[in-house]
């Protein structure tokens, strides 16, 4: 038996010896090295005979020692049987590395205390890899902390937040205190969250992995803005999923940029799509003017000619009265495409419209209140006070249908300045304003309200072109008109109208007789148009008036004419003709022939020169009284010089 306990003890000091990924060694009752191991050499540098007897808080730093960390070590195994810490040593070369630390008491059979058996272990690597770890964490925590264009926060796998960045703080207004543990649905809308869509969004993500989508969210103060979300599901090593990240951006202003992108186009289309419709009624209201001036014009010759008769002539009463209808239809189709001539004035509108009130009174009904606000001191617009009274009467009209069982009527006016506009240029403009209590319009009668024969009113109770002859009026103006109106809300019709600049003269002409005066004298007149049916019935007119009448098809054949009969004495010319125009060939005969006067005709004024300069103008279609009138004014007046 006292042979083998040597052996033992040899054979377990053979093994404490051959470790070398521990330090293990004794110390005394008092903390001095009394054995030293491989392990100990590798991981502290010294051979034991450089440490045994050596005191072991040598392995301390400084700091620890100066802290009494060595005495509270071996106290602490004392008196509770063991101690366990990890913390900085120093190696015999002054080098540092992290150590696991436990130190615990040897006791003699007795239960004597005779020392401390302590075992360190090198934990310098795992402790690099920890603090590399924690640092990157923290980086990565900076990181998204310091974001403040992202709201990015964590959910719990319920959809409660658990962490919450700067920038959501910033976007949604909510401190980390006052949301973390709350449910994310508090961030949408009343509608959303009726209609699930939290619960959608965290299913979505969990089935999928991602949920991407924008929508309105909801701000602490209540406010709105439109959000870009994404969602993603956050797994553990063994699969589970433990949460959620979720990550918001305010792209209100950008959905409001592309908003009013969108506006802008929708609203430059509409004004292609207006011009276009334009200059197609144009020209057929042009060339309706010619067939209506024929048809007019022999009507009155036939009616002079032929004896009354109680079977014929009403009927030729009946179709002139019908193309006088016809006339007047075109007059509305050019003045939506803009090419009908107005007389532009600058006009007091509110003078004008309590002018027109007692005719709108007559022509509203008793069940409609017609009333008006208007500022004081109003500026002057520049517009054909004529065509402006018949702007408001079908915007009156229009009013009235729209509220068969009474409303009212308000029509007001307020100046505006504007900067910037999709339409308008920049200025100072009188913003009319006709408003109804009625029935109002749909989005889709809304967008065509202002197209020519487009009418709700049924068959035979409208034209469908009186808005589209308000538009007309503004554009040609210089103005616009807009419509705003909502499903039982009733309509507000605003006419934007220039301001005058400076003083305007009204274009003015001779009067018109109501009776066909005859010739003063019997004058050779030079009649061109393109239109044979026209030329006809001009020449058919000035016949019948006694004049003697020279016709030509184009302004060339026209010069041709005047060339070989210098006798001419008044010359009538088409405005629209190929190759050149009726001002083109009054130029012309005025460089040639500066006394000889010229009426241009016209079925529309597209080309007509400012108010006052030039030649006279009659529109088409043309009564014989009327041109008789001008006839005998163009006679009377010496044109201006070139």
């Amino acid at each position: 038996m006292t042979d083998t306990l040597p052996q033992v003890d040899d054979r377990y000091r053979l093994l404490v010896d051959a470790i070398t990924d521990y330090a293990i060694y004794m110390l005394d009752r008092d903390g001095f090295v009394t054995s030293w191991n491989a392990g100990a050499q590798r991981f502290k540098g010294y051979r034991p005979a450089e440490i045994l007897g050596e005191h072991f808080s040598r392995f301390y730093t400084a700091e620890d020692r100066a802290a009494g960390l060595p005495e509270r070590a071996l106290r602490t195994a004392t008196e509770e049987g063991r101690f366990e810490h990890e913390g900085w040593r120093v190696r015999k070369d002054g080098g540092r590395f992290w150590a696991h630390v436990i130190i615990d008491p040897v006791l003699a059979p007795s239960g004597e205390l005779v020392g401390f058996a302590k075992i360190t272990r090198d934990l310098t690597e795992r402790k690099k890899a920890e603090e590399s770890l924690r640092r990157s964490e923290e980086q990565f925590r900076l990181l998204v902390q310091g974001v403040t264009d992202y709201a990015i926060y964590m959910l719990d796998p319920t959809g409660r937040v658990n962490s919450w960045n700067a920038g959501a703080a910033r976007i949604k207004g909510y401190v980390p205190a006052e949301i973390i543990g709350e449910h994310f649905s508090r961030f949408y809308t009343e509608e959303d969250r009726a209609a699930g869509e939290p619960a959608k969004a965290l299913a979505t993500a969990t089935e999928a992995g991602r949920f991407e989508k924008e929508g309105w969210r909801i701000r602490k103060d209540g406010s709105r803005f439109w959000a870009h979300v994404v969602i993603d599901r956050i797994r553990n090593d063994q699969g589970e999923i433990i949460g959620f990240t979720k990550i918001t951006r305010d792209i209100t202003e950008r959905m409001e940029a592309q908003r009013a992108l969108e506006e802008a186009r929708e609203a430059l289309f509409q004004s292609q799509k207006m011009e276009a419709v334009g200059q197609l009624t144009g020209g057929i209201a042009h060339d309706f003017n010619n067939l209506l001036m024929a048809v007019l014009g022999s009507l009155e010759l036939v009616r002079k000619r032929v004896p009354y008769d109680p079977r014929i002539t009403p009927l030729i009463d009946n179709a002139i009265q019908g193309a006088e209808r016809g006339a007047v239809l075109t007059q509305r189709m050019l003045a939506f495409a803009r090419k009908q001539e107005l007389k532009m004035e600058a006009v007091d509108v509110p003078s004008l419209v309590r002018g027109l009130m007692s005719f709108l009174d007559r022509t509203i009904g008793p069940n409609i209140e017609v009333s008006m606000r208007f500022q004081s001191e109003l500026p002057r617009v520049h517009t054909d006070p004529y065509q402006l009274e018949a702007a408001l009467m079908n915007l009156a009209v229009n009013a009235r249908d729209a509220m068969p069982r009474g409303g009212s009527i308000t029509i007001s006016a307020r100046p505006e300045r504007l900067r910037q506009h999709s339409v308008l240029a920049p200025g100072d403009y009188v913003r009319l304003i006709v408003a109804d209590t009625g029935e109002g319009m749909d989005e889709a009668t809304l967008a065509r309200a202002t197209e020519p024969f487009f009418t709700t009113k049924g068959v035979g109770k409208g034209t469908g072109l009186g808005l589209s002859m308000v538009h007309g009026l503004a554009g040609q103006s210089g103005g616009w008109l807009t419509l705003n109106s909502r499903p039982g809300a009733g309509t507000q019709a605003e006419l934007w109208l220039p301001v005058v600049s400076g003083e305007l003269a009204a274009a003015t002409q001779g009067a018109v007789g109501d009776d066909v005066a005859g010739a003063a004298r019997r004058l050779l007149i030079l009649a061109i148009d393109d239109d044979s049916l026209v030329l006809t019935n001009t020449a058919a007119m000035l016949d019948d008036l006694g004049h003697e009448v020279i016709v030509a098809s184009s302004g060339k054949e026209g010069l041709e004419v005047l060339r070989s009969r210098p006798d001419i004495d008044l010359i009538i010319s088409d405005e629209v003709m190929p190759n050149m125009t009726g001002s083109q060939f009054a130029e012309a005969v005025r460089r040639s022939h500066p006394d000889l006067p010229v009426i241009i005709t016209s079925g529309y004024a597209d080309q007509a020169p400012n108010a006052g300069v030039g030649p006279p103008r009659l529109a088409k279609p043309f009564a014989q009284s009327d041109l008789a009138a001008f006839v005998n004014e163009a006679l009377e007046q010496t044109p201006p010089a070139a």
